[in-house]
């Protein structure tokens, strides 16, 4: 699936490899995760009422519609989370705090 963004500039910035969902995904130095995120997938994580799925709503952080999980199971924000080399990212919640199962 072909992303819904296009990188037109800033092409040369060092490649910053990590995973979301477990598939292989690059991003660049200085991206946001939400950004290198939708420049590979169409999207970022299944709607909560509706067969939707969803990209992201304001791209600020003020919306709370970009709320992903990382494998330790700690939420971040992905409009306003710069992109680490060697994340592990995941659009569905690992298990709660305390959550044995």
């Amino acid at each position: 699936m072909s992303g819904r963004l296009v990188r037109l500039a800033e092409k040369a910035r060092p490649p910053l490899p990590f995973e979301f969902d477990g598939e292989a995904l690059t991003g660049l130095e200085g991206d946001t995760v939400l950004t290198a995120i939708l420049l590979s997938k169409g999207s970022l994580r299944q709607a909560e009422f509706g067969p939707e799925r969803r990209a992201g709503f304001c791209l600020m952080g003020a919306c709370q519609d970009c709320w992903i999980w990382q494998d330790d199971g700690a939420r971040v924000q992905a409009c306003a989370t710069p992109l680490v080399s060697g994340m592990r990212l995941r659009s569905e919640p690992v298990g709660w705090p305390g959550d044995e199962s």
